[in-house]
């Protein structure tokens, strides 16, 4: 059953049906009626209920999801998935940025279709309880640490070992110290950095993808996204606040930016949609481990023989067709102003 200390408001019908399937369980072990019919009834119709809510759910919802306090975040990711992660610190130039983590280690490619190798892993960390989100600024770098990330990648280029990188943020920390450092300058420099870098990237959506904040770390050969993971160019209530002057309308501003990955596999933002167990990958995060561990795998086999300056190219054609359109005149509109 799930946990109801995180309940989502669209949980709550499946939460109470799974009460009375355990109460029923409860009675049938302590009666010598047999309820197991009953009992087997009442399972069909939980699963059910759960395939209908996690099958069918709105993009606000997915918004939900992706920013559960119990998701997995990037640090669980790498344990998972690597070992002898050795994490490196500080942009060398005014500090250490603990929303970003990254560093050197060892991906343990042969359970997912590739072979153990070395690769540079970083990603935005969010925090478990109040004290860890204060302490990693609930995952919202400065520019220090999208200059560490410039840093650690350029590393990775000079020993040729490519870049996994795990987009979790609701955006870069928009406070004033951010914006006397340079926040602007950092993420166009990382931009910059990521397009031409000589190895490949693999970029990976596991949660929030809000804005530059998450883009900065999103140039990438091969950008996968997690099932209810959201991506776009500002927050549903952030939009919502500016059209509407109120975040009341986030739920119409979740459905109209179409922040999802089958929204944006349709227009070729991601290439691969990576499944989670039904109700959200913290339901199964073994389960969440191995899909992204296989999409990594896969993509890895894909890019590892690239000449570099196919991967070069390949990868500014990727980002030059994005946002391409088509613009279409009626009889009424005139072609030219």
């Amino acid at each position: 059953m799930a946990d109801d200390t995180y309940l989502l408001d669209f949980e709550k019908p499946l939460y109470e049906l799974e009460q009375k399937l355990d109460e029923m369980r409860t009675l049938n072990q302590d009666h010598a009626k047999d309820l197991s019919a009953e009992i087997k009834a009442l399972e069909e119709r939980v699963e059910q209920l759960r395939v209908s809510i996690y099958r069918n759910l709105t993009r606000w919802q997915r918004v939900q999801i992706a920013r559960h306090p119990q998701r997995p975040y990037t640090l669980d990711h790498i344990e998972a998935l690597t070992e002898n992660f050795v994490e490196l610190h500080g942009d060398r130039r005014f500090g250490d940025d603990r929303a970003i983590v990254g560093g050197f280690a060892q991906f343990q490619g042969a359970q997912y279709g590739h072979h153990d190798r070395t690769v540079m892993i970083m990603g935005h960390q969010k925090g478990r309880d109040t004290k860890e989100r204060k302490f990693r600024r609930f995952g919202m770098p400065n520019p220090e640490g999208y200059r560490k990330a410039e840093r650690l990648m350029k590393m990775a280029a000079k020993f040729n070992k490519p870049v996994v990188t795990l987009l979790d943020t609701p955006g870069a920390y928009p406070g004033m110290e951010a914006e006397e450092r340079g926040q602007a300058e950092a993420i166009a420099r990382n931009l910059f950095e990521m397009a031409r870098l000589p190895v490949p990237i693999i970029v990976i959506v596991i949660g929030e993808g809000a804005s530059g904040g998450a883009l900065g770390l999103g140039v990438g050969d091969r950008v996968l996204m997690l099932e209810n993971a959201w991506y776009s160019v500002i927050a549903p209530e952030s939009c919502s606040q500016i059209l509407w002057r109120s975040w009341d309308y986030k739920e119409d501003a979740a459905r109209a930016l179409k922040l999802t990955a089958t929204d944006l596999i349709d227009v070729n933002v991601i290439d691969e949609i990576v499944p989670e167990p039904i109700g959200g990958a913290h339901r199964d995060p073994t389960a969440t481990f191995n899909a992204v561990g296989n999409a990594i795998g896969a993509a890895l086999n894909t890019l590892s023989d690239r000449p570099t300056d196919t991967l070069l190219d390949e990868r500014l054609e990727r980002f030059d067709r994005i946002g391409a359109y088509d613009q279409r005149t009626t009889a009424e509109s005139p072609v030219d102003s």
